[in-house]
């Protein structure tokens, strides 16, 4: 099983999301984990190559995990956030792509 990397504080925001979001995320993940794609995963070409986003749909509304697998066999999910414009704001895009340069 491939092992999960939180950066920053993304782990603490899907913690904080209802029930419902955290265990659609969590599915997605150990989809990745066991080498499957995930259902709901497009490539994210904006923040990086490589980079994956998580596109959750819930009551609670939409909801993007954005992640990288390809370093050091692990998965890094370098941000988490809850989606409330039809565009992606840049501040998010921006937060990932910080992100990304660390690892």
């Amino acid at each position: 099983m491939i092992e999960i990397e939180w950066l920053g504080d993304s782990l603490e925001v899907v913690r904080s999301y209802r029930e419902e979001v955290r265990r659609a995320i969590g599915s997605e993940l150990r989809l990745l984990q066991t080498g499957a794609t995930p259902v709901h995963a497009r490539p994210l070409k904006t923040v990086g190559r490589g980079v994956w986003e998580l596109k959750i749909s819930a009551r609670a509304g939409q909801f993007r995990v954005i992640y990288v697998t390809k370093h050091r066999n692990r998965i890094y999910v370098l941000h988490a956030f809850q989606k409330k414009t039809q565009r992606t704001p840049q501040k998010e895009i921006d937060l990932a792509r910080t992100r990304f340069k660390e690892i």
